[in-house]
Formats: structure tokens, C-alpha cells, sequence
């Protein structure tokens, strides 16, 4: 049995309820329009369309790095908590596979009857951390999502865009788009800067031998963790 933890940044559960580009975001920033239905819209003054991955943008974002990294952080007693459950489990297995044919009928049962008790103890922990968990992820990306949306709509407006798709996770309809279409990295850019998060500190790397692969962030962070097996 194995239900070791991953020490990286849990993978993204998006949810955002975020407004849509060039709606306001409160009650008091749109005076014009609740008080009068037969206003016009405002005439939309760009042409070009723009892509962006607004998941990579929340993730990579100096906010997202630095709250992302410390729930991970937060967790990790917890991690190290199941861990340790779940190695007692397998010790026990172990002990079950190698002695039990040399075990009396009621000495096997009660083992079998203890690990079956600590592997159901140890779901249903790893179930309850993982929801915690992905509550908590969830609540960073709603916060920081509405906020980045603010800075899509004022980039948007500043760079002369009419339209701007998000391409994040695999559902998309966009099947290309020249990279130059590509506003996340400029919007990343521009969400620090408002934000005022300095970047995050790169973490220690231990030198590798000539010739070696560089090591890469992945695009998407893994998840934090995996179930304990059945």
C-alpha cells in the first residue's frame, strides 16, 4: 500500500465566479446602467483577439506562487501525518503476508481485523485532508481570479482587444492562435505590478552533472496527494 504525498503545489480546481470582461465588478461601478435600461453600451474601440491561460496566470502569478506554496506548507503535518499511517498499514501487511500461515487461526483474524481498521481510518483521513485541502486551494483561486479578471479588462481596454478567450485546461475551442495572441505573461506581469507581491524566492537546487537534463516547473502543478490504495 502506498499513499505518499507529492511536496509540490496541489493542482488547481477552478471554479471561478468571476464577472466577464468589460462588466462591472461591484454596485457602484456601473451608476449608468441600472438607472437607465435604454442606455446604449459603451462602443467597443478594440479589434484585436487575445488568448489567455487564466489558470497559469493565477498559478504563476508572485500572489499565487506565494499563497499556493504556504497552504502547501500548511499541510505538511497533515502529509506527514498520513504518511506515517500509511507505512504502519504496510508494515503490517508485510507482517500479515510473511507470518500468516505461521499464526494461529485467531491471532491471523484479529490481524487481518487491525489493518483493515487502520486502512479504513486511514481513507477516511486522507478524504477529509484532501477535501480541506482542495476547499482551501479553491478559496486562493476564487480570491486572486476575481482580481485578475479586473486586470484583463483594463489590459484589454489599454491594448485595443475586443476579445479575449481563455484556453485554460482542455476544453477549449481554440485549435490555434500565434503567439503573439498570447496576453498571460503580459497579464501576470501586470497583476504584480498592481498587486505589489514581489516575486517569490526560487528554491535551493543542488548542482547536477554536466550533460543532465535542466530541471522545469511543470505547466500545471501535480496534485498533493494520492489516495491510499484500496
Amino acid at each position: 500500500m502506498s499513499s505518499k504525498f507529492a511536496r509540490v503545489i496541489p493542482a488547481l480546481i477552478l471554479a471561478l465566479a468571476v464577472p466577464m470582461i468589460g462588466q462591472p465588478t461591484s454596485a457602484s461601478a456601473a451608476p449608468a446602467a441600472a438607472a437607465s435600461p435604454t442606455a446604449a453600451p459603451a462602443a467597443i474601440t478594440g479589434s484585436k483577439v487575445g488568448i489567455i491561460d487564466i489558470q497559469q496566470a493565477i498559478i504563476r502569478c508572485n500572489e499565487g506562487q506565494r499563497d499556493f506554496e504556504a497552504l502547501a506548507k500548511k499541510f505538511d503535518p497533515k502529509r506527514t501525518e498520513l504518511e506515517g499511517a500509511s507505512k504502519e498499514v504496510d508494515e503490517l501487511q508485510k507482517r500479515l503476508q510473511n507470518t500468516g500461515d505461521k499464526l494461529s487461526e485467531d491471532a491471523k483474524n484479529s490481524l487481518i481485523k487491525e489493518i483493515e481498521s487502520k486502512k479504513k481510518i486511514l481513507q477516511r483521513n486522507y478524504e477529509d485532508s484532501n477535501n480541506e485541502f482542495q476547499a482551501q486551494q479553491n478559496e486562493i483561486a476564487q480570491r486572486i481570479g476575481q482580481k485578475m479578471m479586473q486586470t484583463v479588462d483594463k489590459y484589454s481596454k489599454e491594448n485595443g482587444y475586443a476579445v479575449i478567450l481563455d484556453v485554460a485546461g482542455q476544453q477549449s475551442n481554440v485549435l490555434w492562435a500565434a503567439p503573439a495572441a498570447d496576453i498571460t505573461q503580459p497579464v501576470i506581469e501586470a497583476y504584480n505590478a498592481a498587486s505589489g507581491v514581489p516575486a517569490q524566492p526560487k528554491p535551493a537546487t543542488t548542482p547536477k552533472p554536466a550533460g543532465s537534463a535542466p530541471a522545469t516547473r511543470p505547466a500545471t502543478p501535480a496534485p498533493a496527494a494520492k489516495p491510499p490504495a484500496k
